[in-house]
Protein backbone atom coordinates (compact mmCIF):
# COMPACT_ATOMS: atom_id res chain seq x y z
CA UNK A 1 0.00 0.00 0.00
CA UNK A 2 1.68 2.91 -1.05
CA UNK A 3 1.66 6.82 1.18
CA UNK A 4 -1.77 8.65 0.99
CA UNK A 5 -1.14 12.34 1.59
CA UNK A 6 -3.74 14.44 4.40
CA UNK A 7 -4.82 16.17 1.44
CA UNK A 8 -5.83 12.96 -0.68
CA UNK A 9 -7.12 11.52 2.60
CA UNK A 10 -9.80 14.63 2.67
CA UNK A 11 -10.25 14.13 -1.02
CA UNK A 12 -10.85 10.45 -0.50
CA UNK A 13 -13.37 11.31 2.49
CA UNK A 14 -15.27 13.95 0.32
CA UNK A 15 -15.77 11.39 -2.66
CA UNK A 16 -17.49 9.04 -0.73
CA UNK A 17 -19.64 11.71 1.21
CA UNK A 18 -20.75 13.48 -2.04
CA UNK A 19 -21.23 10.32 -4.43
CA UNK A 20 -23.70 8.99 -1.54
CA UNK A 21 -25.42 12.73 -1.25
CA UNK A 22 -25.92 12.56 -5.22
CA UNK A 23 -26.99 9.18 -4.89
CA UNK A 24 -29.38 9.47 -1.48
CA UNK A 25 -30.89 12.54 -2.72
CA UNK A 26 -31.74 11.55 -6.23
CA UNK A 27 -33.29 8.39 -4.64
CA UNK A 28 -35.61 10.68 -1.96
CA UNK A 29 -36.57 13.31 -5.04
CA UNK A 30 -37.64 10.21 -7.21
CA UNK A 31 -40.36 8.80 -4.78
CA UNK A 32 -41.42 12.86 -4.47
CA UNK A 33 -41.24 13.76 -7.44
CA UNK A 34 -44.85 12.57 -8.59
CA UNK A 35 -46.17 14.01 -5.47
CA UNK A 36 -44.92 17.42 -6.24
CA UNK A 37 -47.00 17.40 -9.44
CA UNK A 38 -50.06 17.54 -7.24
CA UNK A 39 -49.56 19.49 -4.50
CA UNK A 40 -47.13 22.60 -4.47
CA UNK A 41 -46.40 22.29 -1.04
CA UNK A 42 -44.88 19.32 -0.49
CA UNK A 43 -40.82 21.02 -1.78
CA UNK A 44 -41.10 23.19 1.12
CA UNK A 45 -40.92 19.58 3.49
CA UNK A 46 -38.27 18.42 1.65
CA UNK A 47 -36.07 21.13 2.12
CA UNK A 48 -36.80 21.69 5.60
CA UNK A 49 -35.96 17.51 5.93
CA UNK A 50 -32.68 18.62 4.70
CA UNK A 51 -31.85 21.34 6.61
CA UNK A 52 -31.30 23.46 2.95
CA UNK A 53 -32.98 27.06 2.42
CA UNK A 54 -36.08 27.18 0.43
CA UNK A 55 -35.04 29.40 -2.18
CA UNK A 56 -37.92 28.23 -4.35
CA UNK A 57 -40.56 30.02 -5.68
CA UNK A 58 -42.98 27.10 -6.79
CA UNK A 59 -42.82 23.23 -7.38
CA UNK A 60 -41.58 23.56 -11.08
CA UNK A 61 -38.86 26.30 -9.69
CA UNK A 62 -37.87 23.37 -6.97
CA UNK A 63 -37.68 20.58 -9.41
CA UNK A 64 -35.75 22.16 -11.76
CA UNK A 65 -33.27 24.35 -9.66
CA UNK A 66 -33.30 21.68 -6.86
CA UNK A 67 -32.13 18.89 -9.34
CA UNK A 68 -29.81 20.64 -12.00
CA UNK A 69 -29.01 24.33 -11.01
CA UNK A 70 -25.24 24.34 -10.71
CA UNK A 71 -25.70 27.81 -9.15
CA UNK A 72 -26.99 26.60 -6.14
CA UNK A 73 -24.91 24.93 -3.99
CA UNK A 74 -27.73 22.49 -2.64
CA UNK A 75 -28.21 20.91 -5.77
CA UNK A 76 -28.05 17.21 -7.17
CA UNK A 77 -25.88 18.14 -9.51
CA UNK A 78 -23.43 20.67 -7.52
CA UNK A 79 -23.08 18.01 -5.57
CA UNK A 80 -22.13 15.76 -8.10
CA UNK A 81 -19.65 18.07 -9.51
CA UNK A 82 -18.18 18.32 -6.06
CA UNK A 83 -17.12 14.73 -6.60
CA UNK A 84 -16.19 15.03 -10.06
CA UNK A 85 -13.67 17.56 -8.36
CA UNK A 86 -12.69 15.14 -5.71
CA UNK A 87 -12.33 12.57 -8.48
CA UNK A 88 -10.52 14.38 -11.31
CA UNK A 89 -7.72 15.15 -8.52
CA UNK A 90 -7.30 11.44 -7.14
CA UNK A 91 -7.27 10.57 -11.05
CA UNK A 92 -3.89 8.35 -10.38
CA UNK A 93 -5.12 7.07 -7.03
CA UNK A 94 -8.74 5.68 -8.32
CA UNK A 95 -7.59 5.04 -12.00
CA UNK A 96 -9.32 6.77 -14.92
CA UNK A 97 -12.04 3.72 -14.93
CA UNK A 98 -13.26 4.31 -11.72
CA UNK A 99 -13.20 7.91 -12.51
CA UNK A 100 -15.15 7.64 -15.77
CA UNK A 101 -18.31 6.35 -14.17
CA UNK A 102 -18.79 9.65 -12.24
CA UNK A 103 -18.37 11.59 -15.76
CA UNK A 104 -20.87 9.38 -17.08
CA UNK A 105 -23.07 10.12 -14.25
CA UNK A 106 -22.10 14.18 -15.28
CA UNK A 107 -23.37 13.10 -18.94
CA UNK A 108 -26.76 11.71 -17.62
CA UNK A 109 -27.53 14.80 -15.74
CA UNK A 110 -27.01 16.97 -18.38
CA UNK A 111 -29.43 14.85 -20.51
CA UNK A 112 -31.76 14.69 -17.82
CA UNK A 113 -31.83 18.41 -17.35
CA UNK A 114 -32.83 18.92 -20.98
CA UNK A 115 -35.51 15.77 -21.01
CA UNK A 116 -39.24 15.73 -20.74
CA UNK A 117 -39.05 12.43 -18.23
CA UNK A 118 -35.67 13.73 -16.50
CA UNK A 119 -36.18 10.91 -13.58
CA UNK A 120 -35.85 7.92 -16.61
CA UNK A 121 -32.33 9.81 -17.21
CA UNK A 122 -31.53 10.41 -13.13
CA UNK A 123 -32.02 6.82 -12.71
CA UNK A 124 -28.83 6.05 -15.01
CA UNK A 125 -26.93 8.57 -13.27
CA UNK A 126 -27.65 6.31 -9.55
CA UNK A 127 -26.37 3.34 -12.11
CA UNK A 128 -23.67 4.98 -12.42
CA UNK A 129 -23.10 6.14 -8.87
CA UNK A 130 -23.29 2.16 -8.26
CA UNK A 131 -20.84 1.16 -10.93
CA UNK A 132 -18.35 3.87 -9.58
CA UNK A 133 -18.72 2.49 -6.11
CA UNK A 134 -18.38 -1.22 -7.60
CA UNK A 135 -15.47 -0.81 -9.75
CA UNK A 136 -13.65 1.23 -6.73
CA UNK A 137 -13.45 -1.41 -4.57
CA UNK A 138 -12.47 -3.85 -7.84
CA UNK A 139 -9.67 -1.85 -9.31
CA UNK A 140 -8.09 0.52 -6.92
CA UNK A 141 -5.45 -1.37 -5.39
CA UNK A 142 -4.90 0.50 -2.01
CA UNK A 143 -6.94 -0.58 0.50
CA UNK A 144 -6.80 2.36 2.55
CA UNK A 145 -7.96 4.28 -0.19
CA UNK A 146 -10.87 2.12 -0.60
CA UNK A 147 -11.87 2.39 3.25
CA UNK A 148 -11.47 5.88 3.45
CA UNK A 149 -14.13 6.19 0.30
CA UNK A 150 -16.77 3.64 2.01
CA UNK A 151 -16.34 5.49 5.25
CA UNK A 152 -16.76 8.99 3.64
CA UNK A 153 -19.96 7.22 2.05
CA UNK A 154 -21.03 5.24 5.48
CA UNK A 155 -20.67 8.72 7.14
CA UNK A 156 -22.85 10.79 4.59
CA UNK A 157 -25.51 7.88 4.41
CA UNK A 158 -25.80 8.37 8.20
CA UNK A 159 -26.40 12.00 8.36
CA UNK A 160 -29.19 12.00 5.80
CA UNK A 161 -30.70 8.81 7.56
CA UNK A 162 -30.98 10.76 10.68
CA UNK A 163 -31.99 14.21 8.97
CA UNK A 164 -34.82 11.74 6.81
CA UNK A 165 -36.06 10.58 10.37
CA UNK A 166 -34.72 6.92 9.20
CA UNK A 167 -36.20 3.83 10.73
CA UNK A 168 -33.95 2.80 14.08
CA UNK A 169 -33.17 -0.27 12.38
CA UNK A 170 -31.37 1.38 9.12
CA UNK A 171 -29.88 3.94 11.84
CA UNK A 172 -28.48 1.13 13.60
CA UNK A 173 -27.35 -1.16 10.78
CA UNK A 174 -25.31 1.90 8.99
CA UNK A 175 -23.96 2.99 12.57
CA UNK A 176 -22.81 -1.11 12.91
CA UNK A 177 -20.90 -0.99 9.19
CA UNK A 178 -18.81 2.11 10.09
CA UNK A 179 -18.45 0.94 13.62
CA UNK A 180 -16.81 -2.02 11.79
CA UNK A 181 -14.72 -0.04 9.51
CA UNK A 182 -13.02 2.92 10.51
CA UNK A 183 -10.64 1.14 12.21
CA UNK A 184 -9.69 -0.41 9.19
CA UNK A 185 -8.09 3.23 7.60
CA UNK A 186 -5.75 5.55 8.51
CA UNK A 187 -8.75 8.16 8.74
CA UNK A 188 -8.22 10.02 12.28
CA UNK A 189 -11.45 10.34 13.66
CA UNK A 190 -13.09 11.02 17.07
CA UNK A 191 -13.55 7.77 19.36
CA UNK A 192 -16.29 9.29 21.74
CA UNK A 193 -18.42 10.22 19.10
CA UNK A 194 -18.32 7.03 17.69
CA UNK A 195 -19.18 5.94 21.15
CA UNK A 196 -21.89 7.90 21.61
CA UNK A 197 -23.48 7.29 17.91
CA UNK A 198 -23.39 3.86 18.74
CA UNK A 199 -25.46 4.52 22.28
CA UNK A 200 -28.15 7.46 20.28
CA UNK A 201 -29.19 4.43 17.45
CA UNK A 202 -30.08 1.93 20.27
CA UNK A 203 -32.34 4.71 22.08
CA UNK A 204 -36.13 3.55 22.03
CA UNK A 205 -36.97 7.05 20.49
CA UNK A 206 -33.40 7.90 18.64
CA UNK A 207 -32.58 12.02 18.60
CA UNK A 208 -32.19 12.32 15.36
CA UNK A 209 -30.60 15.84 15.28
CA UNK A 210 -28.16 14.48 18.12
CA UNK A 211 -27.61 12.16 15.62
CA UNK A 212 -27.08 14.33 13.11
CA UNK A 213 -24.50 16.63 15.59
CA UNK A 214 -22.30 13.66 16.58
CA UNK A 215 -21.31 12.20 12.76
CA UNK A 216 -20.50 15.53 12.01
CA UNK A 217 -17.63 16.03 14.30
CA UNK A 218 -16.58 12.37 13.69
CA UNK A 219 -13.74 12.98 11.30
CA UNK A 220 -10.81 14.92 13.20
Amino acid sequence: MGFISITQVDELFWLGRYSERVYTTIRLFSKRYDIMLEQDSTYGEFCSMLEIPNIYTSAEDFKYRYAFDQENPDSIFSNLMRAYDNAIVLREEIGSETLSYIQLAIYEMNKAASSRAPMIEMQKVIDNILAFWGIADDSIDSEDSRNIIKIGKRVERIDLYARLKMPQAEMKREVDRLTGRIDRCSLHYRKEVLLRLNELVLEPQPDHHAIVHEIEQIVE
